[in-house]
């Protein structure tokens, strides 16, 4: 959808008595301590003052269940009754509480607000929220879950309730807001290439797509805006490249119409393949043009395929290859080293299982994905060289895609000694995505880089990134010799059965801090189409990510 919210405003009505219990429903808020948690639960916490000659001792450990339930019911009470500076002064964080309560009311249009709590887990208390959300004539009930957990401050020792955004509504994150009212852009009606309607309820993993294609082209797409709750995202968040979200729909607004590239089927069978392995993504391309086809998460909240910023592992080793080939250090059908260790750094690198190829060919080394084969050509290499090659031959890196849609177009930086070793076999700090990788297959099978591209640049106008120079005739044919070897013969092979016609393959394994298993990862083409996936945890490529792949390629053929 998009990006957009507003909150109403408050109403004072007297107290009731049900069943001898005091229950306050107030207009911007709603309830005593007793009607929250029964009548006394501000019980002793065991807690006695000091004599006057002694000093108050601070008191420390863990909270007990009273301190808990006392300062949580004091949040909650303050806040459902309005009393912003009570409920703020209840937290370890006053002034942010204080500010974003009070646009809960006055920017929100949040009014008749009832707080439920459930059980306490710990020093963690969830509750639910029932409001209404008011804009000029139009009202619409609001509900949800969220918790709050209880924290006990060093100076003093009390107990208050841990402050974060997320307190108010779960969608929140710090620095953001919630805003109610006309929405910034209006809805779009989002095409697939064919003229089909794109949604989320067809597609899960487009949500994300979506409501970047309203943030860009609602205003220009001719929609007009209807009113909505929305989450406005602060700095913090926009650094992550998260659109703000729509929470709730007071009316609707006439969408515009935005076309993009992706192909139904193609999309279809990228959700289903997703859908078979946890954490998975997956991107595929035209060769020819750089139109996005499909783009699929297992994790539908957050599009990794475009926005991912993930080690690549040994699917780097073809820009890497297209490097060495090009400074005459390699050669596809030539012997080329591949030891069990090699020493670059101070750090010992070595190969999976520490199997080593003797007397064996350069294809060979890329085919079972030899990391020392690379790792022992680090001491003829620049440390800039990797860096050039990826922005100048594949237009990774430079932070200049504009696909439609928020997107990260891969970090290749600059570094030395080990780091820049590690980044010959894509660890180190070289980052990528799915998209990234299906335009570097993409970019090897038509021999230029072709941006990719969600929306066409004819609807705005805009400029697609270029890549300053393309590989020599030679350097690109033996690069094609080496991926087409690995989906023959490779590693590559098992996943690419199968698959008929011109095709090419490259497997890779990235170890990530603090993971058992390693991300694996698989890029690949075959005809005009060039996709590339990654499953997080998932282990090695071929047996991953590559099934993934290869059968989206196979479906595209």
């Amino acid at each position: 959808m998009g990006n957009r919210r507003r909150v109403a405003e408050r109403r004072k009505t007297r107290p009731a008595v049900i069943g001898g219990m005091i229950a306050v429903v107030v207009g911007g808020a709603g309830f005593g301590a007793y009607a929250l948690y029964g009548g006394g639960a501000a019980a002793d916490d065991g807690t006695r003052a000091a004599s006057a000659d002694q000093k108050p001792k601070v008191k420390t450990g863990p909270l007990s269940a009273t301190e808990v339930t006392t300062a949580s019911r004091a949040f909650l009470t303050a806040w459902q009754s309005g009393k912003v500076p009570e409920a703020a002064a209840a937290t370890d964080d006053s002034a942010a509480a204080a500010s974003l309560l009070t646009g809960y009311t006055k920017d929100a249009r949040i009014k008749d607000v009832t707080l439920t709590p459930g059980t306490p887990t710990g020093d963690k208390v969830p509750f639910s929220v029932k409001a209404t959300v008011s804009y000029k004539n139009t009202e619409k009930p609001l509900a949800y879950d969220s918790a709050l957990t209880v924290v006990r401050r060093t100076s003093d020792g009390k107990p208050l309730v841990d402050w974060h955004a997320a307190v108010v509504h779960p969608d929140l994150k710090d620095g953001d807001k919630l805003v109610t009212g006309e929405a910034g852009t209006p809805p779009v009606k989002a095409l697939d290439r064919d003229g089909g309607e794109l949604t989320k309820d067809k597609y899960a993993s487009l949500g994300p797509v979506l409501d970047g294609l309203r943030e860009k082209y609602g205003k220009e797409a001719g929609g007009k805006a209807g009113i909505e709750l929305r989450v406005v995202r602060g700095k913090s968040a926009k650094s992550d490249d998260l659109s703000d979200k729509t929470l709730l729909e007071l009316s609707k607004g006439t969408p515009g119409t935005v076309k993009t590239t992706l192909d139904p089927a193609l999309q279809a069978a990228a959700e289903q393949q997703v859908a078979k392995k946890a954490r998975s993504s997956v991107a595929v391309v035209r060769v020819s043009t750089g139109e996005i086809l499909a783009a699929a998460n297992a994790s539908p909240g957050f599009n990794t395929a475009f926005q991912g910023s993930l080690a690549p592992g040994s699917t780097m080793k073809v820009i890497t290859s297209s490097l060495l080939i090009e400074k005459g250090l390699a050669s596809a059908d030539k012997k080329h080293p591949c030891p069990k260790y090699f020493t670059y750094g101070h750090w010992k690198f070595q190969n999976d299982d520490k199997f080593e190829i003797k007397d064996g060919t350069f294809k060979a080394s890329f085919a079972r994905s030899c990391n020392t084969a690379f790792i022992s050509q680090a001491p003829k290499l620049k440390d800039d060289d990797l860096t050039k090659q990826a922005q100048q031959v594949f237009g990774l890196g430079m932070n200049n895609w504009a696909i439609g849609v928020p997107s990260f177009d891969g970090a290749v930086p600059v570094q030395s000694a080990a780091q820049m070793a590690a980044s010959l076999i894509g660890q180190g700090g070289v980052r990528m995505n799915p998209l990234n990788m299906a335009s570097v297959s993409a970019t090897v099978k038509s021999g230029t880089f072709h941006q990719p591209y969600l929306v066409s640049p004819d609807v705005d106008g805009r400029k697609l990134a270029t890549a300053s120079r393309t590989m020599s005739a030679g350097t690109l044919s033996q690069l094609r010799e080496l991926m087409s070897y690995t989906a023959d013969y490779g590693t590559a092979a098992e996943a690419m059965a199968g698959a008929s016609g011109d095709v090419g393959a490259k497997t890779g394994s990235a170890e990530v801090d603090g993971q058992k298993k390693p991300n694996g990862w698989f890029t690949a083409y075959r005809g005009d189409l060039a996709a590339a996936g990654v499953v997080q945890q998932g282990g090695h490529g071929g047996s991953t990510a590559g099934p993934i792949v290869a059968a989206l390629l196979k479906t595209g053929g």
